[in-house]
């Protein structure tokens, strides 16, 4: 909890970094705080996992920041490209415009620059956004398209880079983004770079990227013991019904929901549903914002901004919403459409119960299709080879236990399935 434990001032953080935390109104740290800030201040590559909403951005922040502090260089030559001693790259606009507006709080006491380097384009555009007063721009947060661009034109140099973050991992390593991450990490000097990699769930295929550019074998690993565990104080509500049933049941869900019942989030596995469900929303006079991918970044980020400031309680989105992004309002999340993968069920249940909120919150789940008892057994099974405790068809499944074991064994089942075990047999809302 974040009441137990040491203050933020004892775990040495300089009175700079102190203030910068005040204005954010941040009390003590919390567990994955407490763990990483002693572990990052000593210099040391690490990976850090733990549950969504615990505070990870504050953990890895504040000890670099330190860092930086601590060990203060001559400025870089003012008519040069843009030379950051610190680097987050994360996977979008939204959240490093989320991350930067923390950063930039923390900086602000101690005269650090932070710029944010997103959405590419023209020339003018990424050299403005790079542009800060001398000694230039200490600390930089940027996607990785607008962070390639910038050095492919010369805008950027990472030489006198003192650490990296790679923030919400698993999404960085994504097919899409692979190439343009390693040509980042081809630019950074990260023999002697601090690399601090970042995540909720982490993929396969992590260490050997990274195994191409620094020793991993150097790497700490710093993990809270809440990893992969669904939030005990977040209710879990597994709705099973047909497809033509889910449309009755969430207006009936909306509509019954009291004004002061905190804002709700329902995602869709795909833009054309998160539309078409806009569409039957207006219908239904039920006020609400739409956020998926193939809007343009500009709106997108005018949506969520709108959300987050409270305009609108009611937000139909894709897998856009469900990482990272600050959603301490946020007390119902509802899968109208259940998420193909169990990394996907995590990261959207924890936008409920997040460190800050005012209410622990509630996972409404819309469970639509049926699967053969084959599939329950494959579970059953995989389950039972991590522990010594028998999942037995007839009794009551531990869906908590059920989930870690699944994670930890990197288990390709969908978490759908794992539903359906809880489902199949006796129907029920689970707490």
């Amino acid at each position: 909890l974040a009441g137990q434990g040491p203050t933020f001032a004892e775990l040495g953080l300089q009175p700079a970094l102190l203030a910068g935390l005040e204005r954010l109104s941040i009390g003590r740290p919390t567990a994955v705080q407490r763990l990483a800030i002693p572990a990052l201040r000593r210099g040391r590559s690490a990976l850090c996992a733990a549950e969504t909403g615990s505070g990870k951005t504050l953990a890895y922040l504040l000890p670099l920041l330190e860092r930086l502090l601590g060990r203060p260089e001559a400025p870089a030559e003012a008519a040069g490209p843009a030379a950051p001693r610190g680097l987050v790259v994360l996977p979008s606009r939204e959240l490093a415009a989320q991350v930067g507006a923390v950063a930039a709080a923390l900086c602000a006491p101690a005269g650090l620059a932070v710029r944010g380097l997103t959405g590419g384009g023209a020339a003018g555009g990424l050299r403005r956004q790079l542009r800060a007063p001398p000694p230039g721009p200490a600390v930089l947060l940027g996607t990785p398209g607008a962070l390639r661009e910038a050095l492919r034109r010369r805008f950027l140099a990472l030489e006198r880079l003192r650490w990296m973050v790679l923030d919400e991992a698993d999404l960085l390593m994504d097919e899409s983004f692979t190439e343009l991450l390693e040509e980042i990490l081809a630019h950074a000097p990260l023999a002697r770079t601090q690399v601090v990699v970042v995540g909720a769930t982490f993929p396969a295929g992590l260490s050997e990227t990274l195994a191409k550019f620094t020793d991993v074998g150097q790497f700490v690993t710093l993990s809270t013991q809440s990893l992969h565990r669904l939030p005990p104080h977040v209710q879990q509500k597994f709705v099973r019904l047909k497809g033509r049933d889910k449309l009755p049941e969430l207006l009936q869900l909306l509509k019954e929901r009291p004004s002061s019942g905190g804002a709700v989030l329902i995602f869709c596995n795909s833009a054309s549903t998160v539309n078409w469900l806009g569409y039957i929303l207006d219908d239904h006079k039920i006020k609400h914002l739409r956020l998926q991918g193939q809007m343009s970044a500009a709106a997108r980020a005018g949506i969520f901004a709108s959300f987050q400031k409270g305009d609108v309680s009611v937000l139909v989105c894709t897998d856009l919403a469900s990482r990272g992004l600050d959603t301490s309002s946020v007390q119902l999340v509802v899968n109208y459409d259940f998420p193909d993968t169990l990394q996907d069920y995590l990261h959207r249940a924890g936008r409920v119960g997040r460190v800050g909120s005012k209410a622990p919150g509630a996972v409404v789940s819309f469970v639509t299709h049926r699967w053969d008892v084959d599939l329950v057994r494959k579970i059953e099974t995989a389950a039972r080879k991590r522990t010594e405790r028998c999942f037995m068809l007839n009794k009551c499944v531990d869906l908590q236990v059920l989930v870690s074991l699944m994670v930890q064994s990197e288990c390709r089942i969908s978490f759908e399935w794992c539903a359906f075990v809880l489902l199949c047999f006796k129907p029920r809302e689970l707490k």
